[in-house]
C-alpha cells in the first residue's frame, strides 16, 4: 500500500510537472480552451495501470495544484468538468478490451473538450460557444492520439509491478 501511495504521489507530481510545461508552451489556435494536454498522460497511465479511482485523485489533484499555481477558479472548473467526463468515458471504454490505450486516450480527449464546453456555456449562459465545437473535436482528436502513443511508450517501457 506504501508503495503504491507513493507511485501515485510521483506520478501527480509528474502530472503537475507536465502541467507546468505546458503552460510556458504558448498556443496560437484564436480558439480558447486548446492545448495538448500532457498531464493527461500520467492520468492514463494511472487508469491503465490502477483503477478509475487513482486516475481520478491523481487528476484532481493534478487540477487543484496547477489551478491554483498557473489558472483561476474558472480554469479549475472547466478543467474538473473535462476530467470527469472524459475519465468516466475512458474508464467504460477500458472495461471493454476491444478498444486500445489509444483510442481510450483519443475518446478522452474528445470528451474533455466537450466537457469543458458544456460548463462553459453554461457559466456565459450562451449557446454560441458551439461555434468553437468542431475546432476544439479537432484538436481532441489529435492531443488523444498524441498522448495515447506516448503512454502506451511508457506503459510498454514500466515494469508492471508499479
Amino acid at each position: 500500500m506504501k508503495r503504491k501511495t507513493a507511485y501515485l504521489g510521483l506520478f501527480a507530481a509528474v502530472a503537475i510537472i507536465f502541467g507546468y510545461v505546458e503552460s510556458l508552451i504558448p498556443v496560437f489556435t484564436g480558439i480558447p480552451g486548446i492545448k495538448l494536454g500532457l498531464a493527461n498522460l500520467a492520468v492514463l497511465f494511472i487508469l491503465d495501470r490502477y483503477s478509475f479511482k487513482e486516475a481520478a485523485l491523481v487528476s484532481v489533484v493534478r487540477i487543484l495544484v496547477i489551478g491554483f499555481m498557473f489558472g483561476n477558479l474558472f480554469s479549475i472548473l472547466y478543467s474538473l468538468a473535462g476530467a470527469a467526463l472524459s475519465l468516466t468515458v475512458m474508464d467504460l471504454l477500458k472495461k471493454h478490451s476491444c478498444f486500445s490505450l489509444i483510442g481510450i486516450s483519443v475518446a478522452g480527449g474528445v470528451t474533455h473538450n466537450i466537457g469543458q464546453l458544456i460548463v462553459a456555456m453554461i457559466v456565459v449562459s450562451n449557446t454560441s460557444l458551439m461555434i468553437y465545437a468542431p475546432a476544439l473535436l479537432v484538436a481532441g482528436v489529435l492531443a488523444g492520439i498524441l498522448i495515447g502513443v506516448l503512454t502506451k511508450e511508457v506503459v510498454g517501457r514500466l515494469p508492471l509491478n508499479l
